[in-house]
């Protein structure tokens, strides 16, 4: 499978790419391999990939069997990336990186703070303030109108995961934002094995925001942090 003719192509020559259908997790990773190939061999351009899957559980390269609770609900896949178990499906966007991270400095924590500073800029464009937290992975939102945690901490949510993979210095996977999924399909899996703390989306904060506004807000904002 290869990635469709691009809806765009930004100043930098990225070529921006966008499913309406349901993708399945293997058709998805064997078009980001075939292009990530022809990236690293210069004879395609980088891209970004916008899309959502079907209800499944991944598996990163960290992920703790006594992590996935309910194995049978949704498919599990082997993913490769950074990380541990995450959950995709319908209402939350999934961006496929492929950049060419030697030609961008290969500083690979360069890159992932970039990835970050991409998904807070994003979420700042609907009035949400995304942070980072040292030892947790994505992006996080706190949430006063929750009670306190059993540790007496405020609590938080997590908004949106991060994880990666490099071959030959191209990235591939990375990033998903929840828009409007199924809440509950994430209790299946303790999420990138984080028990304390809970899932949130957009519309779960209160904001009525489609996947169109997000992706608009996506590819205003993929130059505040990667120009």
């Amino acid at each position: 499978m290869r990635l469709k003719t691009p809806f765009a192509i930004d100043r930098s020559g990225v070529e921006w790419h966008i499913s309406t259908d349901l993708v399945p997790y293997p058709e998805a990773v064997a078009a980001m391999e075939e292009r990530v190939a022809r990236i690293a061999e210069g004879s395609a351009a980088e891209a970004i990939w916008m899309l959502e899957h079907p209800p499944l559980y991944t598996a990163g390269t960290s992920a703790k069997p006594a992590d996935l609770t309910d194995p049978d609900r949704f498919p599990v896949y082997e993913a490769k990336r950074g990380g541990q178990y995450t959950y995709h499906g319908p209402g939350q966007r999934v961006v496929y990186i492929m950049l060419d991270v030697g030609k961008r400095g290969r500083d690979v924590r360069c890159f992932v703070r970039q990835l970050e500073k991409w998904v807070i800029a994003t979420l700042a464009e609907f009035n949400v303030t995304g942070e980072i937290r040292a030892g947790r992975v994505g992006v996080w939102v706190t949430r006063p109108d929750k009670p306190l945690t059993a540790t007496g901490q405020q609590a938080e949510d997590k908004v949106a995961a991060i994880g990666i993979r490099l071959r030959k210095w191209i990235s591939f996977h990375g990033i998903s934002i929840n828009v409007e999924p199924d809440l509950e399909h994430f209790s299946g899996i303790v999420p990138c094995g984080i028990s304390e703390h809970g899932v949130t989306s957009l519309v779960d904060l209160g904001l009525p925001v489609s996947m169109d506004d997000l992706d608009v807000a996506l590819r205003r904002c993929f130059s505040k942090a990667f120009d």
